[in-house]
């Protein structure tokens, strides 16, 4: 009897542990389903053919800010930005312990004669300048979130200014819709803007008549 009476307990135990695991099931399966919604990965990383790195900040003038401690803000060209700019001839940065104000103009690039100037994303004092790449710079151009970044500024009000830059979903259709003005401005880029989720080519100039470089520059970098 004793046997009989600790089997059916078992029997019970089983049956009520199998009842708790079917409703842990549907619930698990939903809570994987949101943090895939809600993973960073699962975003594009270009954008019309325009590199776009979820973890940097973006100016609608194609500058971004990276922060890379609780004041202290990397800042550089973004890659439509350098494409559209080509291989450039010279290149002009703030110097240390200049101020920026964000929305005006920090850096100019010259090509072909030419100078066209770019606003600064963030405000705040210029601690380093890339030397690299006044040495070099193609590497705007080959590698703008990387070895190209321009200069690195202490931002005592951060976050006030990240409140006026494009991230996430916003900064995605921000850099879609730049890529299609583009091709409306010149619509012999059309090849070369790619819109398959593939890059655009990197010197997007080379299909571009010397004179309409600057016109061109100058609008999209809001200078």
């Amino acid at each position: 009897m004793t046997v009989i009476l600790m089997l059916a307990m078992f029997a019970i135990f089983l049956t009520i542990d199998y009842l708790r695991k079917r409703k842990e099931v549907p619930h698990t399966a939903e809570g994987r389903d949101e943090s895939a919604a809600l993973s960073p990965h699962m975003l594009p990383s270009f954008v019309a053919g325009f590199e776009l790195p979820d973890n940097r900040r973006y100016h609608p003038g194609h500058t971004w800010a990276l922060q890379e401690s609780p004041t202290l803000v990397r800042v550089g060209i973004d890659d439509f930005g350098a494409r559209l700019a080509g291989k450039l001839d010279g290149l002009v940065l703030p110097k240390r312990g200049q101020w920026l104000r964000q929305g005006q103009k920090f850096a100019t690039i010259i090509r072909d004669g030419q100078r066209t100037d770019l606003v600064s994303p963030i405000e705040g004092e210029v601690t380093n300048v890339n030397e690299a790449l006044l040495g070099n710079t193609s590497l705007a151009n080959r590698d703008p979130y990387g070895e190209g970044w321009f200069v690195s500024v202490l931002s005592p009000d951060l976050q006030i200014s990240f409140r006026n830059l494009l991230n996430g979903s916003l900064a995605r259709k921000w850099m879609a819709d730049a890529a299609s003005r583009l091709q409306v401005r010149m619509p012999a880029l059309a090849g070369v803007v790619a819109q398959d989720g593939g890059p655009a080519v990197h010197d997007l100039t080379a299909q571009m008549p010397t004179e309409k470089w600057g016109e061109i520059t100058r609008e999209f970098f809001l200078t």
